[in-house]
């Protein structure tokens, strides 16, 4: 379209040159005594047009005679700021290729072609972020090499030119500096200095998934569980692992936690912060359970935090593995052993429900069993101890019922029944 209307313009300007040279009479007459010239007044408009555009010419090739020094001074401050660029890219290619004292040489060239186009004037607005990004990929390859001096003095010399960028690049020169610093603390097995370098982030820098992977990291090397814990929610939050991987890394840094807890109104506190998927996991309840009972605590406490699991058993046994079940059925029978007389009978009438609708469960006999030997009903504890202990798979259990059937024959004091049990105890 544009060829067109250059070409219809053309046209248009031929035919009206062609109309007004055409009717044009007119005539110059120049005066050189003793001669006279007449010219045709076209003739001196077309030699008036040709002298302008020899002068325009003219002119032009003069300014680029004259302007042949600057272009080749351009010129080679153009190849040094190329050749600069080169080398970083050699730089961080035989970074990735693994060739890390070739990239360390190379983003060294960078630094010192930056500073011979600085000194052949070639100043360029970007200086800073280009000596800070050569500083970074030396300390890089520093750190490769085990160089811990070399990447420290790298790593100051990158902040400080970060310092002296423009200000739309100097930020986040800082903070990919900081990253990088506390990146290499923790490949150091370093984790204090790799939380001094996250702490002095921003705040919303701090927030973001690779600051708060990194902390993850360090908090625990550093065994600082709790702050591990707070990171490891936020990233779940954010979806920074997969479901699995997040409840897996949540897992053992709440049982971390249990571990660490010595007191019982500082383990229900924790207990409570936690959020509901949390106190729903069948190993942190059943672990926080044990460890309540462990610091001597109420076991009616122990039992109600054990009641969503037992509920969730009860109506699905397939949601909960074969060991998750057996370490419910242990603390449970645990937390029997110290209730009040109350809350025991109503946890027999809860367990005896459960195993007649379940009458083949041999981990329900054993805890049905167990809990009838405690509140003297003998003859039924006699009875379906005596079924789980021959069909129980867990050695602890299987054991505990010899042990509970023993026991039992000595109060009818059957010697030969207590020793056979003795003995199925001991090699169970």
């Amino acid at each position: 379209m544009r060829i067109a209307l250059w070409l219809i313009s053309l046209f248009a300007m031929a035919v009206a040159g062609a109309l007004l040279a055409g009717s044009n009479t007119g005539t110059v007459t120049v005066f050189w005594p003793p001669y006279r010239v007449d010219l045709s007044l076209n003739l001196v408009l077309l030699a008036l047009v040709a002298v302008l555009l020899v002068m325009h010419f003219a002119q032009r090739a003069l300014s680029a005679l004259w302007a042949l020094p600057q272009q080749a001074q351009r010129w080679r401050l153009l190849q040094k700021e190329r050749a600069a660029y080169g080398a970083l890219l050699d730089a961080s290619a035989n970074f990735m290729a693994g060739r890390f004292l070739r990239a360390r040489k190379a983003a060294e060239l960078v630094l010192e072609r930056e500073k011979a186009l600085a000194l052949a004037g070639g100043n360029l607005a970007h200086a800073p972020s280009l000596k800070a990004l050569a500083h970074v990929m030396v300390a890089e390859a520093a750190h490769a090499l085990q160089d811990k001096v070399t990447r420290q003095a790298s790593l100051e010399s990158a902040l400080q030119e970060a310092q002296s960028g423009p200000s739309t690049v100097r930020q986040t020169l800082k903070e990919g500096g900081l990253l990088r610093a506390a990146r290499w603390s923790l490949d150091d097995r370093d984790a204090p200095a790799s939380l001094q370098w996250l702490d002095q982030l921003p705040m919303g820098v701090a927030r973001r998934t690779v600051a708060m992977r990194l902390r993850l990291k360090a908090s625990r090397l550093a065994d600082q569980p709790a702050q591990a814990l707070d990171t490891a929610l936020l990233l779940a939050k954010h979806r920074a692992f997969s479901p699995a991987a997040a409840d897996s890394i949540v897992r053992g840094l709440v049982m971390d936690l249990l571990g660490h807890t010595y007191e019982t109104d500082q383990l229900q506190r924790f207990w409570h912060s936690l959020g509901s998927a949390q106190r729903l996991m069948p190993e942190l309840a059943v672990h926080a359970a044990q460890r309540w009972l462990k610091l001597n605590g109420d076991a009616a406490v122990a039992r109600h935090w054990l009641v969503p699991i037992w509920d969730r058993f009860l109506k699905s046994p397939a949601s909960l593995s074969s060991a998750q079940i057996m370490q419910l059925v242990r603390v449970l029978d645990q937390s029997l052993g110290q209730a009040e007389a109350l809350a025991e009978r109503e946890w027999l009438a809860r367990i005896e429900s459960a195993q007649l609708a379940r009458p083949q469960d041999a981990a329900l006999m054993y805890l049905a069993g167990m809990a009838c030997m405690k509140r003297q009903l003998w003859g039924k504890a006699q009875a379906l101890l005596s079924q789980a202990a021959k069909h129980l798979d867990d050695t602890g259990l299987r054991r505990q019922a010899w042990t509970g059937l023993a026991q039992l024959a000595e109060q009818r004091e059957d010697a030969v029944a207590a020793a056979a049990a003795w003995k199925r105890a001991a090699t169970a």
